[in-house]
């Protein structure tokens, strides 16, 4: 699917959805599925944005139009499906 530019205003859905399993500030053990990270702003960006402490599962997420739907929760939604899929 083809990128979508720069990352929905207001969403934060890969700040949330996903599960990390490398320490970051705020999760010193990684952070659980479905939890927000303690970075995520009140307007839902990453704090960590461009910082050498955001963990590279992070960095490597890209915004694209499968991944990111139409709206916020579609992005949850399709998130979530894939950290179900690939539990171990």
């Amino acid at each position: 699917m083809a990128a979508i530019g720069d990352c929905r205003p207001e969403c934060g859905a890969c700040c949330i959805a996903p599960s990390i399993s490398t320490p970051m500030p705020g999760h010193p053990a990684g952070k659980a599925a479905g939890e927000p990270c303690a970075n995520l702003t009140a307007d839902l960006r990453c704090r960590l944005w461009g910082r050498i402490e955001r963990p590279s599962f992070c960095a490597g997420l890209r915004p694209s139009v499968e991944m990111c739907g139409d709206n916020r929760q579609q992005a949850i939604a399709w998130l979530s499906a894939l950290e179900q899929a690939t539990r171990p």
